[in-house]
């Protein structure tokens, strides 16, 4: 017998060569909470199906991580799909889309000579619990980009056809339960008994596959519908379907056609149209004297601002900009988190009962000695800049506790023009294969911070899971609570974004904790073709992230 030693959670021991590393993690699931769906073997993500030939350090992932649940939730995916084809019948089906999260979960819809029913999803439930309790194997295999394309052909999936037609790559693994084949861009579970967790919910003209999270991965969430942010959702898919732009591999075909430049000026055009019909919703309101405008990292709310106060100006009012942040505490009173960091991201690191008193002397047409936080010395100051609101005049207030009424409780209701913004990704890389919101927030913060704050990508994704926490407790919660929202994602804009963010992600070292991080994401830009910056306008919300914004020059 072939013996070889590997180290296990920081334990040494001996195994037969040939051994499967899920064998591995079933000795040691008693020492976790959650389910071992991943591990890392010398450094290298590995799925559970690896074989072990040789000494190796293995350290185990779990679902309470983010690659271990998105693992998790990636597999549901292939289960649920496959549990679709089973009950419906292949020759029924044109299409099922993964569109868009949606409450803890995936909005989806269905194509073909089938309608979405609570009897439909039962059904549809009770074959992927049928597949759990068997346990059958999720089986991976590599085949060649050709031969993945003429599958997938065949298949009727012709986005993946799309899609591989621009792969550099010479193989493609597709991911088997059973004899239903799929391609999914990321790692599997072994087999289809560890997918336990999942719910089926008719929602608008699709349905919503609910899916745990890892801060409680054994437990399937209330699905709470988000009627706002899924009309914009909604809205913005509608128009990618409109221009025949769904996809990666359809935007990587206009780009290869030389079409682009028209697609980057309708998108622009579009976004400017729902500025200016925004100011006007505002003007409507008669009493608006303060527009609040809060939205996650990254997602433009700066030349927003700006380019709705264009929109304004253009009406015949005088808005002026106000930066919360400037309401910061001195650093020496600031909250600090259960690290002993401080803690920028709560409400109580802003000084809310100051705040308070000069937005209602303002109101009230006071004028008022407006702050400015120094971020390098930790405490505000007063350089002179007043303020006093005439009639015309309107406050643009920008900040990520803006949609919450505790920031400015003294305010009236009818006084305050809530706006939720979010770079809310309409682009999927196939039908089945959803891009995150997060990855392209990430993907524009990590641009922007080497340009502006000569912040490395390591550096940049180190801090992303603290930014990310903010976001779900002071943001996210509120957001249903807006008056308005804007989408400022554009479809083109991962191709531009691309030739800045590889050089930044390939500077990531292979010993880094986020060298796994930026691999993941160098494999995902890898799907599209470049977007010449020279085509994008000198007012465009993507020139915040690259350079070259007529905002701030």
């Amino acid at each position: 017998m072939d013996l070889i030693h590997i180290t296990v959670d920081g334990v040494e021991r001996e195994c037969e060569k040939g051994t499967v590393l899920e064998a591995v993690a079933k000795d040691r699931q008693k020492d976790y909470s959650c389910d071992i769906v991943l591990a890392m073997v010398d450094g290298k993500l590995s799925e559970l199906t690896k074989v072990l030939n040789e000494d190796c350090d293995i350290k185990f992932i779990g679902t309470d991580t983010v690659c271990g649940i998105e693992t998790y939730r990636r597999s549901v995916v292939l289960l649920m799909i496959k549990s679709f084809y089973i009950v419906c019948g292949e020759e029924n089906i044109e299409k099922l889309l993964v569109d868009y999260s949606l409450s803890k979960g995936y909005y989806c819809e269905l194509y073909g000579k089938v309608r979405i029913s609570e009897e439909l999803l039962r059904r549809v439930k009770e074959h992927m619990e049928r597949l759990v309790e068997q346990n059958v194997p999720i089986v991976k295999e590599t085949l060649s980009t050709r031969d993945a394309v003429e599958r997938f052909r065949r298949h009727k999936m012709y986005d993946k056809e799309k899609l591989f037609k621009f792969r550099r790559g010479s193989n493609v693994n597709v991911y088997r339960i059973n004899r239903f084949e799929d391609y999914f861009y990321g790692y599997m579970v072994p087999s289809t008994g560890y997918l336990k967790y999942f719910d089926l919910y008719c929602y608008d003209e699709g349905f919503v596959l609910q899916l745990p999270v890892k801060e409680n991965p054994s437990v399937v969430p209330e699905f709470k519908p988000q009627h706002k942010v899924f009309n914009v959702l909604k809205e913005a898919s509608a128009w990618g379907r409109m221009m025949d732009i769904e996809t990666v591999g359809a935007l990587n075909e206009q780009i290869s056609e030389g079409k682009i430049k028209d697609i980057i000026l309708v998108q622009e055009a579009l976004q400017e149209m729902k500025i200016a019909r925004l100011a006007s919703d505002i003007l409507n309101r008669k009493d608006t004297k303060f527009i609040m405008i809060a939205g996650p990292s990254s997602s433009g709310k700066t030349t927003f601002a700006k380019r709705l106060s264009i929109q304004l100006t253009a009406h015949g009012m005088k808005p002026h900009t106000i930066s919360v942040d400037d309401y910061f505490l001195n650093r020496c009173d600031t909250p600090r988190d259960e690290n002993g960091d401080y803690n920028y991201e709560i409400l109580e690191a802003l000084d809310v009962k100051l705040f308070n008193e000069d937005m209602t002397n303002l109101m009230e047409g006071k004028e008022v000695e407006i702050p400015t936080f120094n971020f390098h010395t930790g405490k505000r100051e007063y350089t002179g800049k007043t303020l006093r609101l005439g009639v015309e005049d309107i406050l643009i207030i920008e900040g990520i506790h803006c949609l919450n009424d505790r920031l400015s409780y003294s305010l009236p209701k009818e006084s305050k023009f809530k706006i939720y913004i979010s770079a809310l990704t309409q682009l999927n890389v196939d039908e089945h294969n959803r891009i995150a919101t997060t990855d392209g927030r990430l993907i524009r913060r990590m641009v922007r911070d080497a340009r502006d704050r000569s912040t490395t990508a390591e550096e940049t994704i180190a801090r992303w899971a603290s930014v990310r926490k903010g976001e779900e407790n002071c943001i996210f919660p509120y957001q249903e609570e807006a008056d308005a929202m804007f989408n400022s994602a554009l479809i083109y804009e991962l191709g531009v974004l691309k030739q800045f963010a590889e050089p930044l992600l390939f500077n990531v070292p292979v010993d880094s904790p986020q060298y796994q991080e930026a691999k993941r994401l160098l494999k995902f830009l890898d799907y599209f073709l470049t977007v010449d910056t020279e085509l994008i306008p000198a007012n465009s919300l993507i020139r915040e992230f690259i350079g070259g914004s007529v905002f701030y020059r």
